[in-house]
């Protein structure tokens, strides 16, 4: 049996991932206690099953928010730079956000009619991303979900492509993996009982044969991806990969759906504008709004008109998509706020090297430590993966995840008021984090290794 785990003894691993379960356990009797209330109504205890995926004993219950700092219903305080796991990437309660939503809440909350913010927030979207058309929905999962509507619509094709070890919401078309070369469900799947792959094609990330075999029978509406892979650890794309992904698309008369719900760390417009991407489709959920639940999508002036011709050929009825509650007044507030005042070229300016300095700061604590590690990071955006080299694809990603370790990891920061991403290894930085905040986490991180290797 090995003895080692990602370069750690095995050992200590499990001596931590004890001790700070323990810990956690005498810290927190509040929320112990609101967690055994919880169970009397709420399936599991939350009333959401990914509130469990801290792997903590029970889960942590919070009182208040602001900026980059959390505090929990025992008192405790965090330095947040997991921030609702993009959904406050640009703090918790931004000023202006709150602002704007505490004059709206007594004037109305959703009327189904536009008001004259749609034109400040439509000219914003313009500005910041360089398309020049938008619908507003309210989950990234809906405006994906109408998106392959509307291409599946215009292209008149049934199938769509997206890569292993992707993450677009809870949109049922993209739940699908590769396993020895063939298509299957993704793992874990509730309730499933059409098959995906029909109608679903998948390849792995950076494999530009594999992308071009597949789309050349020209039954494939779009390809969906992110610019790079961030939910199955963090795969960035290799150089020419983007171009040629744009090019097949081309060739194929695929449309491109370039997914920025995490990649929105990348820069003012995302990896689309930093990188010159030129997508049919941008969807954004998550920060849009400043955690308000809201998302977007926005697409060319060609693939406007295209839609238009699609809705007269469909005629009247219902078009699938759409929800009440859509566009309504309240996320057009805490939209224009955010856009104008939050989400901006200077917030940036100090997220991005601050973020440059969170990652070189944790890969100089693994490398004194020789510990066989890397850290990838997309601008706000930072990854340490328990692998010596960075993947290149889902496959790759998926194999570098060693549970026991990140549970640990993840366990020693929280018992010392340090939160990242609970799913992997992911941190961001905010317009609110400060340096002072970066040093404590990436010193703690050291004092873990420290201990893991003892």
């Amino acid at each position: 049996m090995a003895s080692l785990e990602a370069g750690l003894p095995i050992k200590q691993v499990d001596a931590m991932i004890k001790r700070e379960r323990d810990r956690y356990i005498q810290s927190n009797p509040v929320s112990r206690k609101l967690g055994e209330d919880a169970r009397k109504n709420w399936v599991k205890g939350v009333p959401h099953h990914w509130m469990l995926d801290w792997s903590t004993p029970f889960p942590l219950f919070v009182a208040d928010a602001k900026g980059t700092t959390l505090t929990d219903a025992d008192g405790h305080t965090y330095d947040d730079f997991c921030l609702g796991d993009t959904g406050s990437m640009f703090g918790h309660s931004p000023e202006p956000v709150a602002r704007a939503i505490a004059a709206q809440a007594s004037h109305g909350l959703t009327y189904m009619l536009p008001t004259e913010d749609i034109i400040a927030v439509g000219a914003a979207l313009e500005r910041m991303f360089g398309l020049p058309f938008w619908q507003v929905a309210t989950t990234a999962t809906d405006a994906n979900r109408f998106v392959l509507r509307w291409c599946r619509a215009i292209t008149k094709r049934q199938k769509i492509l997206v890569f292993h070890g992707c993450y677009h919401g809870a949109v049922d078309d993209t739940f699908v993996r590769l396993k020895d070369g063939r298509a299957i469900h993704r793992p874990g799947l509730i309730g499933q009982v059409y098959d995906l792959t029909a109608n679903t094609k998948v390849v792995e990330f950076n494999d530009v044969p594999a992308l071009q075999a597949a789309l050349k029978d020209r039954d494939v509406a779009c390809v969906i991806t992110e610019p790079a892979l961030t939910n199955i650890g963090m795969v960035l794309p290799q150089a020419g990969f983007l171009k040629a992904l744009q090019q097949a698309c081309r060739d194929t008369g695929t449309l491109l759906v370039i997914d920025e719900t995490h990649t929105i760390s990348t820069g003012y417009g995302g990896y689309t504008r930093t990188h010159g991407l030129k997508p049919d489709f941008l969807t954004l959920g998550k920060p849009v709004a400043g955690g308000l639940p809201c998302s977007v999508f926005g697409c060319t002036a060609e693939i406007a008109e295209r839609m238009r011709a699609a809705e007269q050929e469909a005629g009247p009825g219902y078009s699938g998509m759409g929800t009440t509650l859509s566009a309504n007044v309240l996320q057009f507030k805490a939209m224009r706020a955010n856009l104008e005042e939050v989400m901006t070229p200077a917030a940036y300016a100090h997220m991005l090297p601050l973020s440059e300095k969170l990652a070189r700061g944790i890969e100089a604590e693994i490398t004194q430590r020789g510990l066989p590690w890397h850290v990838s990071n997309v601008g706000a955006r930072a990854e340490f993966v328990c692998a010596p080299e960075r993947p290149r694809n889902g496959s790759e990603a998926q194999d570098a995840m060693h549970g026991p370790v990140e549970l640990a990891v993840h366990l020693y920061l929280l018992n010392r008021g340090l939160l990242i991403a609970p799913f992997h290894n992911m941190t961001l930085v905010s317009p609110a984090t400060t340096p002072a905040q970066v040093d404590r986490l990436v010193a703690t991180i050291g004092n873990c290794l420290d201990e893991l290797a003892a």
